[in-house]
Formats: structure tokens, C-alpha cells, sequence
């Protein structure tokens, strides 16, 4: 069975896994989608990770290719430059300090419930 993640969580973090798997190798755009799904992440499609890549683009964060395809159109290869580099940095930097807040939050114990559950 797999697991759905909150969309509004998966929208914070989705550029830092995207610089992330895109540091990695770089890939075309469905070929992304399908390393996200095979990370766990099912519930995450192609109608969110492309708006997001062509984004990462547009701030200068990634670099494009096109390499022909023997199976259809070109496909267009998405890389990281020098800025989703530091882009990428800063983004694990904020998300370790998040997961470290989110933590010491949800770490503290609990008073026992007023209503004996």
C-alpha cells in the first residue's frame, strides 16, 4: 500500500527534491516523475513536478538539453547550473533546521487526556 502525502507539505519541499534527484543525474521530465514515485512519493504527478522544473529553469537553477528520442520526440534533460547548486545547499540547510523545529515540538510528551483516552 502507498502512502499519500500532504500536498501542502509536498509543495514546501518539492524544489529541494527536485535539485536533489536532478544533482544525482540528470534527467527528463517524466523520467523524474518516476523517480519521485519510486522514492515514495505515489501520489506525486506530472502535473506538479513540470510547473515545478520549468520554475527551477526560470529562476536559473536548472539548465535544459534536448536529446533526441528513438521512442517519440526529443526529450528535453533538465541539469542543475552553478545556482541550483547553491540553491540545492541552502535548501537541505532550511530543511534539516525545519526538521529539527517541527522535532523538538512534536518530541515533548503529552499531558494525559482530560477525557481518560
Amino acid at each position: 500500500m502507498s502512502e499519500t502525502h500532504d500536498p501542502q507539505l509536498l509543495k514546501g519541499v518539492l524544489s529541494v527534491l527536485l535539485l536533489h534527484l536532478l544533482a544525482e543525474r540528470e534527467s527528463y521530465g517524466y523520467e523524474v516523475v518516476q523517480r519521485l514515485q519510486a522514492a515514495g512519493f505515489a501520489d506525486v504527478l506530472e502535473g506538479s513536478v513540470y510547473p515545478a522544473l520549468t520554475r527551477l529553469q526560470r529562476e536559473g537553477r536548472l539548465e535544459t538539453r534536448l536529446v533526441p528520442s528513438a521512442s517519440g520526440p526529443a526529450r528535453k534533460y533538465y541539469r542543475l547550473t552553478a545556482g541550483g547548486h547553491e540553491a540545492l545547499a541552502g535548501g537541505l540547510g532550511a530543511w534539516s533546521r525545519h526538521i529539527a523545529a517541527v522535532d523538538a515540538v512534536l518530541s515533548r510528551p503529552l499531558p494525559p487526556s482530560e477525557n481518560g483516552d
